[in-house]
């Protein structure tokens, strides 16, 4: 995976993609080591993931060079490639520790979701989102139909995948697509801070919480609050919970263990 970049600092491990001279496009045979290094994540101890793209872009979604293998022979060899973006995507979204983009430049197709598949997203001012797809003559993947809609409303979903236009910093801003716009020179400074504040955090909290959230458009009010009720029960028997309301009654920070 030498396209893909992976540095742990204290608590946080850094994914970031390396293929500058490509916009930070994902090979052909890149899915797998996406999945892979996602995986490896979920298995490590590091509590927080921060995914970012090397020089001046995030990601520009899939190679579509075919001399680099993008196409395929038929339907069912399309439907083979796509199982295996399928799965880096459902990777990123099974994740049970909080997942942080940091978007400089583009962010388009596949790269736009991938941003978007991350628990928080602050990008640059230099940020530009687009699922380019239907410029391209394809529809979307990596997980952008279910994602899109939740987090701009299904109007605006159809718009941004129907026209494929390009939305700068700002309009993301206020789309919801991004938390924060942060200038540039102190983007990794601001990423670092939230992904210490994460790190900080209770582990099975933090996931419970992400499950809760993540299918509260699927369930009613009241299997929500069964859900959460379940999960509460499972959070109040962990050493974490104990530790929790010790340092609230010593009045300092906690230090959580993740058990």
């Amino acid at each position: 995976m030498s396209w893909i970049q992976i540095d742990d600092r204290d608590r946080t491990r850094y994914l970031t993609i390396d293929r500058p001279e490509r916009r930070n496009a994902i090979p052909p045979g890149g899915w797998a080591d996406l999945k892979e290094a996602f995986d490896a994540f979920e298995w490590s101890n590091q509590r927080v993931l921060v995914v970012a793209g090397s020089g001046e872009d995030f990601c520009s979604g899939a190679d579509l060079d075919p001399e680099r293998g993008f196409g395929s022979s038929g339907v069912v060899d399309g439907r083979d490639r796509m199982k295996v973006v399928a799965a880096a995507a459902i990777a990123l979204h099974r994740l049970t520790k909080p997942t942080v983009a940091a978007v400089r430049g583009v962010a388009v197709g596949a790269g736009m979701n991938l941003a978007l598949g991350c628990d928080v997203v602050l990008a640059a001012p230099s940020a530009r989102f687009s699922e380019i797809f239907v410029r391209r003559g394809l529809t979307l993947d990596f997980g952008g139909s279910w994602l899109l809609p939740r987090i701009v409303g299904l109007q605006r979903a159809k718009e941004l995948a129907l026209t494929g236009r390009i939305v700068g910093a700002e309009e993301a801003l206020s789309l919801g697509l991004v938390m924060e716009v942060v200038e540039d020179r102190e983007l990794d400074g601001r990423v670092a801070e939230l992904a210490a504040d994460l790190a900080a955090g209770a582990p099975i909290a933090q996931m419970l919480s992400k499950q809760a959230l993540d299918r509260s458009n699927e369930l009613s009010f009241e299997e929500a609050v069964a859900w959460e009720g379940q999960s509460q029960a499972i959070a109040m028997s962990t050493s974490d919970a104990a530790e929790g309301v010790t340092s609230f009654l010593k009045k300092r920070a906690p230090d959580f263990s993740g058990r």
